[in-house]
């Protein structure tokens, strides 16, 4: 069982930046691809960007450019840089372990972000 804890979400102005963190427990961390997802009210959950365990990274058009998703293995953390935000950034953020082999799939709390204009 890994369990994930999301911190850094809040309020901010459009143009402004935040870093969301996800801490997982556990010492496998480093066989997880990490991901970050996102979900609006009335909407279905849609991926963000997401780090391989090699560490290669994917993004959603509507964020490549202006977010940057990294981990650090040892502090057994993925962190997810968003700059230049929008108001449609605003939404509840949730970080995702999976493993595929055997499968596992762990997800966080989420984190609300909110950003005005």
């Amino acid at each position: 069982q890994v369990q994930l804890v999301e911190s850094g979400g809040g309020l901010v102005q459009a143009g402004g930046s935040l870093r969301l963190s996800c801490a997982a427990s556990g010492s496998i961390f480093s066989i997880f691809h990490m991901g970050w997802y996102r979900q609006h009210p009335r909407k279905q959950r849609e991926l963000v960007a997401n780090i391989t365990n090699g560490g290669t990274t994917n993004y959603a058009d509507s964020v490549n450019g202006r977010f940057t998703i990294s981990r650090d293995n040892a502090k057994r953390t993925v962190y997810l840089q968003m700059n230049s935000l929008k108001p449609e950034d605003t939404a509840v953020y949730y970080c995702n372990a999976v493993n595929y082999n055997p499968y596992w799939s762990f997800w966080g709390q989420g984190t609300q972000v909110t950003v005005f204009s």
